[in-house]
């Protein structure tokens, strides 16, 4: 018997969280035993590469602003694990929580002794939980971030109102495929017959593979660059002012509360799909709302700043696609100043591509770490042997206690220096906890 919040994340995280055959069979099973609570609700239904949690946080703003009722479901958490599931912006509440699991850990136990493969998988649980809380609450909409992939993704039970494709880049290649085409036709699994699809800016191979499924299932698609546009309006600056032209919306100006430039594609894609939203529910847009949900936005440990002189930074970077839009911003807005950068990168990631990436700037100063991975089964990186190679202006540091690492590196930065901390959000948030308690 689960009678504690504790014990209920136990439950959770207990779970198995793959499976070797993927399938939707099972996760339609349970929510049918649940009752089919995902049903009766409007979705915006986000993946891509890189991008959704961001893309997730000025949609929410944007619609908080706009007067409307937002769920959210995102992933991985930064802090507590309520952050994945939320209402209006607040997180789920531990009675709430341990609420929800009393209730589906029958149906779980039920499946497990029932289904030749086994119950439920950790994130099959996650996402139930989601629809059952979302199913009480009935907000106006609800913002579904994909867990991996897409096509076989326990969220891809539902038809939303927009399907959204953020980014398509090398991550998962374990389970999505090793090409960029085969990645693409798991995002792709998203798309509904008839459902407009917003695209953000993709690799040739990747675009054509996805256009060619929404038009098989007569899907509207609207593409950024060539339905929509974003330019970048203030130069080398940390928040970028843009300006963007929608279907509708026209010179919508604004400053990202988010940093960083990698967000201005992200909220170009995220008031596509807001315009996309309204004008299918004949929702008025307010364009005060919309540019002061952008301004507002705030998403921990993407360019979040958590210390001022020096500044520092902790940014989720988490794969190659990721590492590559942080080098466009220190490129951008650091040009002028020495980076110190502390990083520790799962050893399931191309850390090595990574590092290179990295290693290749000219005001860089790169530190190497470790830190405990979020199981036993996805370890840090020994990256100590993957910097032995890489060429780089300034010797390469290696600190494997990456506590002692953040004191070492800080003592050797003046005033006007930058740290960023970076190569994984599981890090970033052991990190934040370090900083923030």
């Amino acid at each position: 018997m689960i009678k504690t919040y504790d014990e209920a994340l136990s439950f959770i995280h207990g779970r198995t969280q793959f499976k070797k055959i993927p399938t939707l069979t099972r996760m339609k099973r349970f929510l049918a035993e649940l009752g089919n609570p995902q049903e009766g609700l409007k979705y915006i239904h986000v993946t891509g590469t890189n991008g959704k949690g961001s893309t997730v946080a000025m949609m929410r703003s944007a619609l908080l602003e706009s007067g409307l009722t937002v769920g959210s479901f995102t992933s991985p958490f930064i802090t507590r694990f309520n952050e994945r599931i939320e209402y209006n912006g607040i997180p789920i509440s531990d009675d709430d929580l341990l609420r929800l699991v009393q209730k589906i850990a029958p149906f779980v136990k039920k499946l497990d002794d029932t289904l030749e493969t086994g119950g439920p998988t950790e994130f099959e649980i996650d996402t139930a939980l989601m629809f059952c809380y979302m199913a009480e609450k009935k907000p106006d909409v609800v913002l579904l971030e994909v867990g991996i992939g897409g096509l076989y993704d326990s969220t891809n039970v539902i038809t939303p109102v927009v399907s959204v494709i953020t980014t398509v880049g090398w991550d998962h290649m374990k389970y999505l495929g090793n090409t960029l085409t085969k990645i693409a036709s798991q995002k792709a699994g998203i798309i509904k017959k008839g459902v407009p699809v917003v695209l953000g800016a993709l690799p040739i191979e990747a675009r054509e593979t996805i256009l060619a499924d929404a038009k098989e299932k007569k899907s509207p698609v609207f593409e950024l660059g060539k339905d929509f546009t974003v330019h970048k309006l203030n130069g080398h600056q940390f928040h970028a002012k843009i300006r963007y032209q929608g279907k509708n919306l026209k010179k919508i100006e604004t400053i990202l509360g988010l940093p960083g430039d990698y967000q201005i594609e992200n909220a170009a894609v995220a008031l596509m799909a807001v315009e996309l939203f309204m004008e299918k529910h004949e929702l008025a847009i307010d364009r005060r709302a919309l540019i002061a949900g952008l301004e507002n936005a705030a998403w921990p440990g993407r360019l979040e700043e958590i210390n001022t002189t020096p500044l520092v930074l902790l940014d989720g970077a988490h794969n190659l696609p990721g590492i590559q839009a942080l080098v466009h911003t220190i490129k951008n807005d650091f040009v002028d100043r020495e980076v110190y950068l502390l990083v520790a990168i799962l050893a399931d990631k191309q850390y090595e591509l990574m590092l290179g990436e990295l290693a290749s700037l000219g005001n860089i100063h790169l530190t190497v770490t470790h830190f405990a991975g979020p199981g036993p089964k996805r370890p840090s990186a020994d990256l100590a042997k993957a910097v032995a190679d890489i060429p780089t202006k300034y010797p390469i540091q290696i600190i494997n206690d990456w506590r002692l690492g953040i004191g070492q590196v800080a003592s050797q930065m003046s005033a006007d220096d930058v740290m960023i901390i970076t190569g994984s959000l599981y890090f970033v948030s052991d990190v934040r906890k370090f900083f923030l308690n």
